[in-house]
């Protein structure tokens, strides 16, 4: 992706958040120079922050996510923090791929705006995509779904995913963009993602020019 892509979608995500009242904190706002010397903190190392990604598909309106982690704790032992919080912006039709997590358990809740439609299968040991229905539990009440069967999230809903439950999400045609909160315990999403199909995480970046606000994966090369 190239930078001016980032910045520009950044932008349109802080007037996105800023329709609903969601707030962020005061360092989304930082510049790159802002960050020198702050590799200490907290949001350094949990890797908080502004998250942007087309999956190495190169086209993010088809295939992408844009997030700000907002708080987060760390898989180390002994960590005090078993916790994590985002806010994500899905478009219509913008597809996050099948994945599931080995370790993480979280709330997918639309917050606002358009419906999120999650597409969901169980998982086989040896990781495929089972057969057989899964119950979900859709705030608070058990749901059975079919393999392959989806769930639509209207503003208010919310649906429970545990380990090893695959899921694709993306905003419903003709609704409009979602605006969408995760709560859940540690994210890690460097060896935490099991995508049905292998893809990249993180995009590989063209700086065409410089960054706006600087992405969580970007910190190593500021501070």
């Amino acid at each position: 992706m190239k930078r001016s892509e980032i910045n520009a979608l950044i932008r349109d995500a802080k007037e996105f958040f800023e329709s609903f009242q969601f707030k962020l904190p005061p360092w989304a706002f930082w510049g790159p120079n802002d960050w020198k010397g702050k590799g200490d903190l907290e949001v350094v190392r949990n890797q908080l922050g502004w998250d942007l990604t087309d999956y190495g598909a190169g086209d993010f309106e088809k295939r992408g996510l844009i997030l700000f982690t907002i708080r987060n704790g760390n898989l180390a032992a002994g960590h005090p923090k078993q916790y994590a919080e985002k806010i994500m912006i899905v478009r219509e039709g913008q597809i996050c791929p099948m994945h599931f997590h080995w370790s993480k358990t979280e709330d997918i809740i639309n917050r606002g705006g358009g419906n999120l439609v999650i597409e969901l299968y169980g998982s086989t040991p040896d990781e495929e995509l089972a057969a057989e229905p899964l119950t979900v539990m859709v705030d608070g009440i058990p749901r059975t779904v079919e393999p392959g069967g989806t769930v639509i999230l209207s503003p208010g809903e919310s649906i429970f995913l545990e380990q090893g439950m695959y899921h694709r999400f993306y905003g419903e045609a003709g609704k409009g963009k979602v605006l969408v909160g995760e709560v859940s315990s540690v994210n890690d999403d460097n060896t935490d993602n099991r995508f049905h199909q292998p893809q990249p995480r993180f995009p590989e970046i063209d700086e065409d020019e410089p960054p706006l606000h600087l992405l969580c994966t970007d910190y190593p090369g500021y501070i």
